[in-house]
């Protein structure tokens, strides 16, 4: 029990200090930006708000200037079992990535979200 008190204690304070430290976002032209966008609307990162890796995930994601929808399979139940059932484990970060015509893919390693993300709007 004070093992939790002290992860949570710690893991909010990381993320207050990622939100006063964010670095700027990429600067892209208004129409670059609307395209970024409209590809982002397919996405969704699943995470704990206090998880030093969905951290991470989301300061990369602000540095790209990304849109993505961020759920909290901590707080929503819905979102957690959304996670469970269709992507096969409560394991955050998730990224998840639905394209037409095809099954969604959901993506569990920070770094490789991380590096998925530079590599397609970097």
């Amino acid at each position: 029990m004070l093992l939790k008190i002290f992860r949570n204690v710690l893991g909010y304070g990381i993320a207050t200090v990622d939100v006063i430290t964010r670095p700027k976002a990429i600067k892209r032209s208004p129409e670059q930006q609307a395209a970024v966008d409209a590809q982002t609307t397919t996405m969704a990162l699943y995470q704990f708000m206090a998880c030093p890796f969905c951290i991470k995930t989301r300061r990369a994601i602000h540095k790209l200037g990304l849109n993505i929808q961020t759920r909290d399979a901590m707080k929503d139940g819905q979102d957690r079992n959304e996670l469970q059932q269709m992507g096969g484990k409560v394991k955050v970060p998730c990224l998840r990535i639905q394209e037409e015509g095809k099954d969604d893919t959901w993506m569990y390693e920070s770094g490789d979200i991380i590096q998925y993300l530079q590599q397609r709007f970097g």
